[in-house]
């Protein structure tokens, strides 16, 4: 009996222990799930966004619930006896036996012994446990009282992002007794519609300053409380156009290009003045980056140019291209070949980058042509920008360009320079072709051009003495500096005249610097001697181009034959001669003597008489500031005055059409000051007044200057510091 009381009384602990644990739960999930439903319950579907949150608060209060309720419901017995065991010392961590039958005899005397421990201790009358629940209560707390501040507290209305903006119109003309009867402007709807090159959508605006893309069509839909007997739309004071009627009130549109002022003129009330900007649609832009303007091929370098470009617009680019001149020939006979080109353009439709290159050589070109090239671009407008004009010049070895203009120039050599460009020429062919050609033909074929090289550099020798090939090749044609090759030794037989002098003091030995010798290499006197120094480098330079050549690496040796090519176009250019040109001298012109004698009774005076009569400017403008000049004297001033300031008022508006922000205050303070001059209230607005002054007097022109009289100083301090000033 005594172990059945007792097993009742771990039932009891653990069922306890469920329901405090499942209340504690429970008191955090009602915290969460209270503020949720007050949100939901307080904006409901009309905010989306809080709609959601509130219903995930809810839902995550209910399964935080569930979870937890499966988790509890899973203590055990065995849990109980464990707890009891670390809560009561006295029972021997022996609970645990009370829920197995005993094996043998000391299990049963043991298992009876914690029975009755268990009994006279109680535990079923005790709280054996201990959950920490102030948290939860003081969460449940806060929630409750964020929850009546959320139902009951005022909040501010949420933006309801279908109800249109609001647009306020005010009429400062309309007097204030009649407000209840008149015909007042309930509500007002502007529209947007932008031009189709711009690609956005139609729009409406919050304010009736308007600024408008270029070409855009706005549209005024007005609702009064009563049917108006006059609504009309008045732009710039001048035109005024009717609002049609319709079932749903008045509406007006029209596009617009240029800026403007308008004004509501409702049952003969004016509004305030309102501005009316353009956007103007900008052309393209075009920046080029690479080439340079002006680009020059040098023997030797790829025949390619690198073109890099950006291409921005503020609504978009329609079409972008690239015009091409080649110029070929010289002279007479030059020709021209045009082309349109396509753009590699990557990027979107407002902003465009080109990164291409140019091949010339697919354009046809050769050494000497020219290529004129710019970009040009239209938007979906009609905007249209062209860039400037770009040159790529291929150099030409075989043109001689003078020192100066007016010069005749006599080449007294004759030109032997083609041969060299017709070495490059079959290298640079016999590259393309390797690939399509045996080895054996391309070897031979490097050698052929090799044995042609060779014979360049032999011709070229004999300008300096250099009959022999003994000097030719390392160190013996490369001038100092142009090679680093050690220098050649001389012997008996190799070509060369040695004279040796046994005597140091013989007559040939002293006479042997000054002697001109025709027939040793090295003594040639045909070119000065920085001109020699040239050309034994381009011999050095053939010399390395046949080395090359002879060994079938015709790759390398053509750095070196552009090398020898430029330095033989260098001799050239320093052994040309110029005379002076001679032309016509005329004599001198005898002034004092021809000066003023010729007849002049046959010439008769015009009797024509032209009289151009000046238009005065702004004459209602300089009337308006006399008025306001005799109105700061007297104060007086009549109804009939009102006139005088509507006509100075349309000049400033006109004035202020092509900057409507600027001008704005002082239209609406002019409106202010007519009204009043209207109805005659007495003293009238002193701000207005010196606002309309102002603008009045900034929009006449500049008086012109005239000469003033000297004042006369009557004071002899002023007269001293005049003639101090005069000295």
């Amino acid at each position: 009996m005594a172990v059945e009381q007792s097993i009742h009384i771990l039932r009891q602990i653990r069922s306890r222990y469920v329901q405090a644990k499942l209340w504690l739960y429970a008191l955090q999930a009602i915290a969460v799930a209270a503020v949720g439903i007050a949100i939901f319950s307080r904006w409901r579907f009309e905010v989306p966004v809080l709609a959601f949150v509130a219903i995930s608060m809810i839902i995550a209060a209910i399964l935080y619930v569930a979870l937890r309720w499966r988790s509890v419901s899973q203590t055990s017995l065995q849990q109980v006896a464990r707890h009891l065991n670390r809560q009561y010392p006295a029972l021997e961590d022996s609970t645990e036996m009370l829920l197995h039958e005993p094996q043998n005899l000391l299990q049963r005397l043991q298992q009876q012994k914690i029975a009755g421990v268990l009994q006279e201790l109680h535990p079923e009358k005790e709280k054996t446990y201990t959950l920490r629940s102030t948290a939860s209560y003081v969460a449940l707390g806060l929630a409750l009282v964020l929850t009546a501040g959320i139902l009951y507290l005022p909040a501010a209305p949420l933006p309801d992002p279908k109800q249109s903006p609001e647009v306020q119109i005010t009429f400062p003309d309309a007097p204030a007794a009649a407000a209840d009867t008149a015909t007042t402007i309930e509500q007002i709807e502007i529209t947007v519609t932008p031009p189709a090159y711009t690609g956005k959508k139609a729009y409406k605006a919050d304010n009736p300053n308007l600024r408008v893309e270029e070409g855009a069509t706005v549209n005024w839909r007005i609702r009064t409380n009563k049917p108006a007997k006059a609504l009309q739309l008045e732009l710039n004071e001048q035109q005024a156009q009717t609002f049609k009627q319709s079932k749903t009130g008045y509406t007006f549109s029209r596009s617009f290009s240029q800026p403007t002022l308008y004004t509501i003129n409702l049952n003969g009330q004016k509004s305030a003045f309102y501005t009316l900007e353009i956007i103007p649609d900008e052309a393209p832009a075009i920046e080029i980056s690479k080439p340079k303007e002006y680009t020059e091929i040098r023997l030797g370098e790829p025949q390619r140019v690198s073109l890099q470009a950006k291409l921005t617009d503020d609504y978009g680019i329609r079409e972008a291209n690239m015009i091409a001149t080649v110029a070929k020939g010289t002279g007479e006979a030059v020709k021209f070949r045009e082309e349109k080109m396509k753009l590699n353009l990557s990027g979107n439709s407002r902003s465009y980058s080109i990164n291409q290159t140019l091949d010339l050589q697919k354009l046809g070109m050769s050494f000497g042509d020219e290529l004129y090239f710019y970009l040009q671009a239209w938007d979906n407008h009609r905007g249209y920008t062209r860039s400037e004009t770009f040159f790529v010049q291929i150099e030409d070895t075989t043109i001689v360009e003078a020192s100066f203009d007016m010069t005749a120039g006599v080449n007294p050599v004759p030109e032997y320079f083609r041969s060299q460009r017709q070495i490059i020429i079959d290298t640079e062919k016999l590259l393309k072709e390797q690939r399509s050609i045996s080895k054996a033909e391309f070897q031979e074929r490097s050698n052929n051009i090799g044995i042609d090289q060779k014979l360049l550099r032999l011709r070229y020798g004999k300008f300096l003495g250099e009959e022999f090939e003994s000097g030719i090749g390392p160190g013996g044609g490369i001038p100092e500096g142009a090679g680093g090759h050690e220098e050649a030794q001389h012997f008996e037989g190799d070509g060369h005249d040695h004279p040796e002098f046994e005597n140091q003091n013989s007559p040939e030995a002293l006479l042997d610097p000054y002697l001109h010798k025709h027939d040793q290499e090295g003594e040639a006197t045909i070119f000065e001697p920085a001109v020699k120094a040239k050309l034994k480098g381009a011999l050095a330079q053939m010399w390395e181009a046949e080395l090359r050549l002879r060994t079938f690496k015709p790759k390398e040796a053509l750095p070196f034959e552009y090398m020898a090519l430029r330095m033989l176009k260098d001799v050239q250019q320093s052994q040309r001669a110029y005379v002076a040109k001679t032309g016509f001298e005329a004599p001198p012109l005898k002034e004092p003597e021809l000066r003023l004698t010729g007849e002049l009774n046959k010439i008769t005076p015009l009797n024509e008489r032209n009289t151009i009569k000046q238009k005065q400017q702004y004459p209602d403008t300089k009337a308006a500031l006399n008025w306001l000049a005799r109105y700061k004297q007297n104060g007086k001033y009549k109804p009939s005055d009102a006139a005088l300031l509507e006509r100075a008022g349309q000049e400033l508006a006109q004035r202020a059409v092509n900057t409507p922000g600027q001008n704005l205050r002082a239209l609406q303070d002019m409106r202010q000051l007519i009204s009043e001059v209207r109805t005659g209230d007495g003293k009238l607005c002193a701000s207005c007044l010196a606002t309309v002054e102002h603008a009045l007097t900034a929009l006449l022109p500049p008086a012109a200057q005239t000469p003033q009289p000297k004042q006369v100083m009557r004071s002899k301090l002023a007269q001293e510091y005049m003639k101090q000033l005069e000295q």
